[in-house]
């Protein structure tokens, strides 16, 4: 204990009771939204997703107040940044876990226990991947150029990534897990396991938990090396992580049906990748500070959302 106790006091300002309180308020905050929303056997309505999600960015919102109080306006900036950054790639996400959904065939009302797991799991795969991070760039800074590299280079795949090509990848990896685990075709209940005829079998719903796992080890790439480039401490890190990643379930119900319809969005999420990339690579020359990198990030995703909006206009008019 002595010794976790001194990796986490190592890596940021906090003290480590707030570590243990933060966490345990998380699970405490999946309990309850387990207890409210996860029992039931229908789809959820997008109106209740958008008051979930509403509840998880005041909660995010409220921490982050009070935490720019306890320690400083600075940290308190680069929070609300990275929260940003995070929940904006987050939306990303839901087109990857909407194309498993759909290969899938998961009936809508099994949809939100594969989500709640799934995000469960990224939560707990972000904060050990965010603790390695953070414990290799204190003692090897270098390492913050290589993450400003894998930003860049990410921004550019973004743009020039096809998406018919994209979603065979997803497709590939379904297939190399119905090669590894004996499946069934139908989903009859909301179980990832089922024994038939004496063996056990993992349902679809298992594998598209197991994919949308997969696939957040992947987006974690981007993830990571995006924090970094707005904070150093890791209890920002780790904390704007993931209550970014808490309320994506809730958001999936809100924007499922119309993420299809936000066709910049991977250009804004390109341009912020690469501006976020380029700082983290020009840093030691030239500091930009927190707030403005919050406001150049404000200003990409509101007009790549105005260009959405008006192409959408746009198609309608000449239907």
């Amino acid at each position: 204990m002595d010794d976790l106790k001194e990796f986490l006091t190592e890596l940021s300002v906090v003290p480590y009771s707030l570590w243990i309180w933060f966490t345990i308020g998380v699970l405490i905050l999946l309990v309850i939204d387990l207890a409210l929303f996860g029992h039931s056997n229908k789809k959820m309505h997008w109106k209740t997703g958008l008051i979930e999600s509403i509840l998880w960015i005041s909660v995010a919102l409220g921490f982050n107040l009070w935490f720019a109080y306890q320690f400083g306006w600075k940290l308190g900036s680069e929070f609300l940044t990275a929260y940003v950054v995070e929940k904006s790639l987050s939306v990303d996400n839901l087109f990857v876990i909407l194309l498993i959904f759909q290969s899938l065939r998961i009936p809508d009302r099994f949809q939100h226990r594969v989500l709640f797991y799934g995000i469960f799991g990224a939560v707990v795969f972000r904060a050990i991947f965010i603790l390695i991070g953070a414990k290799i760039i204190h003692h090897f800074h270098w390492v913050l150029y290589i993450f400003g590299i894998i930003l860049v280079y990410s921004a550019y795949s973004l743009i020039t990534r096809n998406k018919v090509e994209h979603e065979k990848e997803e497709s590939k990896l379904l297939r190399k897990l119905r090669r590894v685990l004996p499946t069934t075709t139908l989903t009859e209940s909301e179980d990832f396991f089922v024994r038939k005829e004496g063996r056990l079998m993992v349902t679809p719903l298992f594998l598209a938990l197991a994919t949308i796992e997969i696939s957040d080890i992947f987006f974690a790439v981007d993830s990571i090396p995006a924090v970094f480039a707005v904070t150093n401490d890791a209890f920002v890190a780790f904390a704007s992580n993931i209550l970014a990643i808490l309320g994506l379930r809730a958001l999936f119900f809100v924007l499922a049906d119309g993420v299809s319809k936000l066709k910049y969005l991977e250009v804004g999420l390109a341009f912020v990748l690469g501006f976020i990339g380029v700082k983290m690579l020009i840093e030691e020359w030239l500091h930009i500070p927190s707030w403005v990198s919050l406001m150049v990030i404000a200003v990409i995703f509101i007009t790549t959302g105005i260009m959405s909006l008006r192409a959408n206009s746009i198609e309608k008019d000449t239907l």
